[in-house]
């Protein structure tokens, strides 16, 4: 399926004004608070009419000058920041209610298949009063899912949730957009890491406007897009596979420029991984560096450098088939002569890729 948003909005001086595609897997839509994300998120799910433009799922047009798809007949799943279960009925009660809304002759998961994906067979008989927040999302999801939906909407699913409980729930959410289901999402955050590990395809929000679209690894490793990202959250994702597990601790992976040694890592040997790597972990030497505590130390191409307004830069790395994101001083580009096309190393500790990072 494809989505097509074109769509102009106005609340009172903020105008949102939008255009995008999303096609299969994750499209993630980030920003800042007030970017404007949920405003397209509900647009999409027909909870809010745009004063222009128009929306089209799959050839079928949800909204435009003269047409208007009420929310219940568009055949979309909606998961709320808050899972909105119904107290009053069990887990397996709350799922089912999900399947009033399935068209007769709709293709999609049935009962077993979801709660065989999202791991909810021994919650079937609890309320939601005796469940995590990350199995209640969990619940809200299968629910979403039992609808058979054409595409899943997401707004801002996990922000609700503490640390461990978002590492609980994001495997269950790569096991959905990994799946025989290929049922496309548009995933609303203003999370970093949880775009960096599940989407496909990003589209960055800033003020109401699309400031850049594309590929999760290519606008991650943009250093225009670093602003809009935050300094301390720019980064890349790169994609690795694990071929060692050492007896010290750390997982060897290896990734087109060579290989990364990190800790942490629960994964069999052979799986494949993408890592989030922060800019601001990566330091560069013009030579290979010897007698340092950092255990990876790869050869990268310097394909672009942007100054910033202060005294940072940051610098867009080849690395093998991968592209990596460093942020130095500006002083820094200036003393060791970096420049595009010039070949360099850049030096990775260990201990900088956090779990919440590393995914599937």
């Amino acid at each position: 399926m494809t989505l097509d948003v074109d769509i102009t909005h106005r609340f009172g001086d903020f105008t949102l004004n939008v255009a995008f595609q999303a096609k299969a897997g994750i499209t993630a839509v980030f920003g800042r608070s007030g970017a404007g994300k949920t405003t397209v998120i509900n647009a999409v799910a027909g909870l809010l009419k745009p004063d222009t433009g128009r929306i089209v799922a799959d050839g079928v047009t949800l909204f435009d000058h003269t047409t208007f798809v009420p929310p219940a007949a568009r055949r979309l799943g909606y998961v709320f920041q808050d899972a909105r279960l119904f107290p009053h009925l069990t887990v397996r009660e709350n799922l089912n209610f999900g399947t009033r809304y399935a068209p007769a002759d709709a293709s999609g998961p049935e009962f077993e298949d979801v709660t065989d994906l999202l791991g909810l067979a021994p919650l079937l008989a609890r309320r939601p009063a005796k469940l995590s927040g990350g199995e209640k999302q969990r619940v809200a999801l299968g629910r979403a899912l039992l609808s058979k939906p054409r595409m899943l909407l997401m707004d801002e699913p996990l922000a609700s949730l503490d640390g461990q409980r978002k590492q609980d729930i994001l495997p269950y959410l790569e096991r959905l957009r990994d799946g025989p289901l290929g049922l496309p999402i548009l995933y609303v955050s203003h999370s970093v890491d949880e775009v960096a590990r599940l989407a496909d395809t990003l589209v960055l929000l800033k003020d109401g406007l699309v400031a850049r679209a594309g590929p999760i690894r290519e606008v991650l490793a943009d250093p225009a897009a670093v602003p809009l990202l935050g300094v301390r959250e720019a980064g890349a994702v790169i994609e690795a596979e694990v071929v060692e597990h050492a007896p010290d601790g750390l997982s060897h992976l290896r990734i087109s420029a060579g290989v990364l040694h990190l800790p942490g890592v629960q994964a069999a040997l052979g799986t494949k991984l993408r890592v989030r790597v922060l800019a601001q972990d990566v330091m560069l030497s013009t030579q290979r560096p010897a007698g340092l505590s950092a255990q990876n130390v790869l050869p990268v191409t310097i394909e672009g450098i942007q100054i910033g307004d202060g005294p940072g830069a940051a610098v867009s790395l080849r690395a093998g088939h991968d592209r990596l994101l460093a942020r130095i001083t500006g002083r820094a580009v200036t003393e060791l002569g970096l420049h595009t096309g010039m070949t360099c190393f850049a030096v990775l500790k260990a201990t900088s890729v956090a779990p919440i990072s590393i995914g599937h």
